[in-house]
């Protein structure tokens, strides 16, 4: 991803027929919005009034959660970068020769290499959004109730991340023989989805309450 692209740019080329940015990188993208709003959701809570009235350890987390989530902002624009770049390096990988027993054998095995690194970027991508929903939920507990419904727009779009990057891993992992490292990272993912069904549940029941 080109660095200071437009919002116009980005959207372009997606749309386009160039092979990135894909959904790896849209994955990546809806998890930097939804970190974005968070942050976004903490600035406009520190320094109120009902701020003002919560104790030293609530002002703590607050001011916490916001440095953590400035720093999603960077990390999750640099996922959109990797995983742009694991998708043309896997592609280079189908370039190898394949002419004699020799090539066949090492392009597959390559190629199976491949497959493992390109699921890496999207499974490290939905681990690192488990984290940011930790914040997400203290934005919807403590922040400012006029913008509680953005902490909201935050565990949705931050859920579309997360079930976008399993679906990445997925397509991957289907080129993968290795049974067994196919079954842990299945059973992986399938955790770190309940994980985040709950938090996106947890957070929009807090959120519904407040603007009732």
């Amino acid at each position: 991803m080109e660095k200071n692209i437009s919002i116009e740019g980005y959207i372009n080329d997606l749309s386009s027929s160039k092979p990135t940015p894909g959904g790896g990188s849209a994955a990546a993208l809806s998890a930097g919005l939804s970190s974005a709003l968070t942050s976004m959701v903490f600035n406009l809570t520190i320094g109120k009034k009902a701020y003002e009235n919560y104790n030293d350890e609530i002002k703590g987390k607050i001011t916490y959660a916001l440095r953590a989530c400035e720093e999603y902002n960077k990390i999750l624009l640099q996922f959109m970068k990797k995983d742009e770049e694991a998708f043309g390096s896997f592609m280079e990988v189908f370039k190898l020769p394949k002419h004699t027993e020799e090539e066949k054998l090492i392009r597959n095995e390559e190629i199976q290499k491949g497959y493992k690194r390109a699921l890496e970027v999207p499974l490290n991508l939905a681990k690192s959004c488990i984290e940011l929903y930790k914040y997400i939920h203290i934005a919807s507990e403590y922040g400012n109730t006029n913008v509680v419904s953005d902490a909201g727009v935050g565990a949705i779009l931050l859920y579309a991340a997360i079930e976008s990057s399993i679906l990445n891993v997925n397509v991957n992992l289907a080129g993968i023989k290795d049974e067994n490292y196919k079954e842990q990272i299945i059973k992986e993912c399938e955790k770190i989805k309940k994980e985040a069904s709950d938090y996106r549940s947890k957070i929009l029941d807090i959120v519904y309450s407040k603007i009732k």
